[in-house]
């Protein structure tokens, strides 16, 4: 007569030395211990049993579940080491193979320019100070004695945000907030984005970079203007250029420039380019700001960013600064 138990102990032994992997083992468990199945299904056979008899048979069972458990536990860490060994045989990362050359990033050039404007003018003595963009109609026009009439008031120029609230068009806008807290001397100096209503094209955008610089102190005249201009110039464009002034209206200045830079061409001939407006600061701004216009005077100057960065590589479209092409960024 056959006992089932030792024929069910001996065929579960031999099915856990025979497991593969950790996932057959996991089915062999519940096919030999699962509630229901297995050796806890012979269980059912004890109440068929002589009364004398079961006792016996439920303490070999009981027995029979014990070894196998302690079998399958040592199966189970055997199978687990195994596997671990294999995983890492096969993630292992060689490090004497040559790696995946990651690409080099680097700055947009007019991050780079602009860190070569802050370099020239802060080692002429002009702190930079930063501004809002979301600028008040105050600080952007009315100190800066524009006329209700100037066609920069026109909307349809202006970003409005609110009524009295606009993205600011010019840097300029910084003259107000600085001369409404601090007394002279200072020489200030700032850089940042502006935003004017504009038809997109290789010389124009909606939205720009514009470097402003102003300084107040006692008798502040036209020769240091052109004197900082030309540093400043010379600094960014080499060490033969040359500034001229021509006179033009700004509202925020008397009397206003342009102001152009020359250089030599490669046949020999001198070139001009106008970079931006300048002159001295208006009296009349000064006063608003309560600093007496008879013993102080200043001149303030600004241009593009991207003008610089366009004259000094020879690039001839605005557009493409905004444009996230890397094959243009690549090139600097």
């Amino acid at each position: 007569m056959t006992d089932p138990i030792n024929e069910m102990l001996t065929t579960a032994l031999t099915s856990v030395s025979a497991a593969r992997n950790s996932a057959e083992l996991t089915e062999l468990e519940t096919q030999f211990l699962g509630r229901n199945k297995g050796l806890n299904e012979l269980k059912r056979e004890i109440a068929k049993l002589p009364k004398e008899e079961r006792p016996s048979f439920g303490s070999r069972i009981n027995d029979a579940a014990a070894l196998l458990e302690r079998e399958f536990a040592k199966r189970k860490t055997e199978l687990k080491s195994g596997e671990l060994n294999e995983r890492i045989r096969l993630e292992t990362i060689d490090v004497t193979l040559p790696g995946t050359e990651l690409p080099m990033g680097r700055l947009h050039p007019l991050s780079t320019t602009t860190l070569d404007i802050k370099a020239t003018l802060g080692g002429m003595g002009f702190e930079f100070v930063d501004g809002p963009e979301l600028e008040d109609y105050k600080y952007n026009f009315e100190v800066l004695n524009y006329p209700e009439d100037h066609p920069a008031m026109d909307e349809q120029n202006s970003f409005f945000i609110t009524p009295s609230k606009l993205l600011r068009t010019q840097t300029t806008a910084l003259q107000g907030r600085v001369m409404g807290e601090r007394r002279p001397p200072f020489r200030i100096a700032t850089v940042g984005r502006c935003y004017r209503y504009e038809a997109v094209d290789a010389t124009h955008h909606h939205t720009f970079h514009q470097v402003d610089v102003f300084m107040v102190d006692e008798k502040i005249s036209m020769a240091d203007l052109k004197g900082t201009l030309g540093t400043f110039a010379r600094s960014m464009f080499g060490g033969d250029t040359t500034v001229r002034f021509r006179p033009d209206f700004f509202p925020f200045v008397e009397p206003g420039v342009d102001y152009s830079i020359s250089w030599k061409m490669p046949d020999g001939r001198i070139r001009w380019l106008e970079l931006g407006g300048a002159g001295l600061i208006h009296p009349s701004i000064l006063r608003a700001h309560g600093i007496d216009s008879e013993r102080y005077s200043g001149f303030a100057f600004g241009l593009g960013v991207e003008r610089i960065h366009m004259l000094r590589h020879g690039v001839s479209d605005l557009r493409l600064y905004l444009d996230n092409d890397l094959r243009f960024l690549e090139q600097f």
